[in-house]
């Protein structure tokens, strides 16, 4: 089962102004192939497939727990991507045409099909696909194809960083860098734990520390390339520090492992939009609404 807590990893920035065509861009960090719905989806279904659970219990704990936390990195960017398409429009009259200024940005079907929130899809607007999930079924396997989905995640995000100003963007990939760094170093040591070889020497990929990266680096000052949560508050999953231990060897820190979730920070709001029709609910409405929830109780 999974266990869901209404807050974010981190504190968005929330401006009053977004930037629609970052956000298409930002749009491959969630569904493209090297997105957060892979990371999820791949982890996700190894952790349901494992084989062997007791006897390996280590890497299965490992596996299951990213899984977890891969959940909040899919909820933290498409809450990036909502935050990107404020400001675009206008309210006003039909005939007025206020959303006129969707016809130029990259993404026109988040305006018409998304009231301009978030897709499962990439940055071209191509829908997430199910064939991105690989479940070998054999351990090594599995952990040497997660290690290069990370590695490759960790790419796409240095680039995506590249192409947007944003505040809000940086400080989400920012995040993510220092997160997924660490989940890189995860499973380079879940690697060496199974067969012997030390993957960590080919770390980081690519060649570029986080601490080049301004939104990235109070991450790394504040030590969050060296724990890993359990995300459990029973005892579950415990045993992922047989496989997270030792020093950190891009920074020579110690790593550590600690039950349960991160506190998180509350989660944006989002307005109404009535040139989207969303959500459609209008004062007098509400006051209807309300009425018949009083009624119930």
């Amino acid at each position: 089962m999974f266990n869901r807590v209404d807050k974010l990893l981190i504190e968005l920035p929330n401006l009053e102004y977004g930037d629609a065509n970052a956000a298409s861009v930002v749009q491959e960090l969630l569904g493209g192939k090297f997105g957060e719905m892979s990371t999820l989806n791949n982890y996700m279904y190894q952790s349901f497939n494992f084989r062997g659970k007791t006897k390996l219990k280590p890497f299965y704990d490992l596996v299951a727990s990213i899984t977890a936390e891969e959940f909040g990195h899919v909820e933290l960017v498409s809450n990036t991507i909502n935050l990107l398409y404020k400001g675009t429009g206008f309210s006003g009259d039909p005939d007025l045409a206020p959303l006129q200024d969707a016809k130029n940005m990259r993404n026109t079907y988040a305006f018409i099909a998304n009231a301009q929130t978030s897709l499962a899809g990439d940055s071209m607007g191509n829908p997430w696909r199910g064939d991105y999930v690989f479940s070998s079924g054999n351990l090594v396997l599995d952990l040497l194809h997660n290690f290069f989905l990370e590695c490759g995640a960790r790419t796409h995000k240095m680039r995506v960083y590249e192409m947007t100003e944003h505040p809000t963007a940086r400080e989400m990939i920012g995040y993510l860098l220092v997160r997924g760094g660490t989940h890189i170093i995860a499973y380079a040591k879940a690697l060496e734990m199974a067969t012997g070889v030390d993957v960590t020497k080919m770390l980081p990929i690519p060649n570029l520390d986080n601490r080049a990266f301004d939104h990235a680096r109070k991450y790394e000052d504040l030590g969050y390339g060296n724990v890993l949560f359990t995300w459990n508050n029973v005892g579950d999953y415990k045993d992922i520090d047989k496989i997270w231990k030792g020093q950190n060897p891009t920074s020579g820190d110690r790593l550590f492992v600690k039950e349960g979730s991160p506190k998180g920070y509350k989660i944006p709001e989002l307005e109404s939009l009535p040139e989207e029709f969303a959500p459609g609910i209008g004062p007098e409405e509400f006051q209807a609404i309300a009425k018949r929830l009083m009624s119930k109780i």
